[in-house]
């Protein structure tokens, strides 16, 4: 395995955080700095590299798009857009929680306890399992003022929670959801780009505790620091560098037959509005594999600046494709069984939708089936609607299979947890 090395900071902290539209005071920030990354920057003005328009063409349509700026606090439930939202016949869709401002990853304890991550309110959350007389369940704060406590993962009474550069342990987190809980630090040895620096987390079937590091920006160079997924032990010892060339996984899981960890890939920006794409991506040798960034994207597609002199048979080819742009972000395998036989061990994705296409693609959840030969052969649309006349009226981040067998789908756009069960 490869060992870790030192974190580097690069420059442009400042940029990434306005273009990127991840501001670290209040939502009227974030808005403000996303209005003000909409407009190209002048011939003259050198865009950083850590900046999400670092590559943005100066003219043309593509100089007005930026990323998407979500409503500043979650939508009401009874403004949810559930009446949009479709599903393969059989199966329904229900909201499951609702009032969670910028909901992202989810992990759930055995008791139901459902724990949900953010990424610009800097806050967790616990949804208690049984609802109320109304029908809904109780959403409570168990912890504030993070910075961009995106990843969470559920072991042993224990929650760990993923800020940008640093994961922490909550224990006997059941009997702490008051957030009276002071965490302990777990691992701190993480870069602070704010470029892809929010994290996933999840522990892995090796009881070990596994952490992306997303490269500091569009397309660049990475340190050896950076483009690669580690995994450590529980008490943050021993880590090692098991993924590299990964851009900026925002979500995996294990294949229950092989133990193998698959994980998502979000693809380069501005080279056009149809290439390249996001990958879906399998880890056969840990510490051996290199998935191709920044030299080959999409398994076929050498890049402008840095696949010279390269071959993408260099790299580890995707197990299948999840189109273009499209921010292909949690994943998990259906181990549950409530669904039909067909969609056993089936990956189900969630696309939180293009920001950087005139037409928009993605904002769904599709189901993908992987072969015998460990590759996919088509990406299936399951959760369809969060896209409306090319905007969006939400944005799926994250699939979680419930200990029921239904599949609950956070939005981080409304602040919501949708729940989609069959036959009930």
């Amino acid at each position: 395995m490869t060992p870790v090395t030192k974190p580097i900071l690069t420059r442009g902290l400042a940029a990434a955080l306005a273009c990127l539209g991840f501001g670290t005071a209040s939502p009227d920030a974030v808005r403000a700095q996303e209005t003000k990354a909409s407009s190209a920057p002048p011939a003259s003005v050198q865009v950083d590299r850590g900046s999400a328009l670092y590559g943005r063409p100066e003219g043309g349509d593509a100089a007005k798009l930026a990323p998407v700026a979500g409503p500043p606090l979650a939508t009401a439930a009874a403004k949810l857009p559930l009446d949009k939202l479709k599903v393969p016949e059989g199966f329904k869709v229900e909201v499951y929680a609702s009032g969670l401002a910028n909901a992202r990853s989810m992990t759930q304890a055995p008791d139901g306890t459902l724990f949900v991550g953010t990424r610009t309110v800097g806050k967790v959350y616990a949804v208690l399992p049984q609802a109320g007389p109304d029908g809904k369940r109780e959403v409570k704060t168990i912890a504030s003022g993070l910075h961009r406590p995106n990843g969470v993962a559920f072991h042993e009474g224990a929650l760990y929670v993923a800020e940008l550069s640093k994961i922490w342990r909550y224990d006997d987190i059941a009997n702490h959801l008051d957030g009276s809980e002071k965490p302990s630090l777990v691992y701190d040895d993480l870069p602070k780009d704010e470029a892809h620096g929010w994290k996933f987390i999840a522990i892995g079937p090796d009881n070990k505790l596994y952490v992306p590091v997303g490269a500091p920006g569009n397309i660049v160079m990475p340190p050896d620091t950076h483009a690669q997924i580690r995994r450590i032990d529980l008490d943050g010892k021993n880590a090692e560098v098991i993924a590299r060339g990964v851009r900026n996984t925002v979500g995996f899981d294990w294949n229950p037959k092989t133990k193998q960890l698959w994980f998502t890939d979000n693809g380069r920006d501005w080279v056009s509005e149809d290439i390249p794409n996001d990958e879906l991506n399998v880890l056969t040798e840990p510490g051996k594999q290199h998935f191709g960034y920044p030299f080959c994207h999409q398994g076929t597609f050498t890049d402008p600046e840095y696949g010279w002199g390269h071959s993408c048979a260099e790299f580890t080819a995707p197990a299948g494709l999840l189109g273009p742009h499209t921010a292909s972000l949690g994943m998990r395998f259906y181990t549950g069984a409530q669904f039909p036989d067909s969609y056993k061990d089936a990956v189900f994705i969630a696309r939180h939708g293009s920001w950087n296409r005139t037409t928009k693609l993605g904002g769904d959840v599709v189901v993908a089936r992987p072969g015998p030969d460990g590759k996919v052969a088509a990406v299936e649309p399951f959760l369809t609607g969060f896209l409306q006349d090319n905007k969006y009226a939400g944005r799926p981040v994250d699939v979680l299979v419930a200990k029921d067998g239904s599949l609950l789908v956070s939005d981080d756009y409304n602040g919501a947890i949708y729940r989609v069960s069959y036959g009930q």
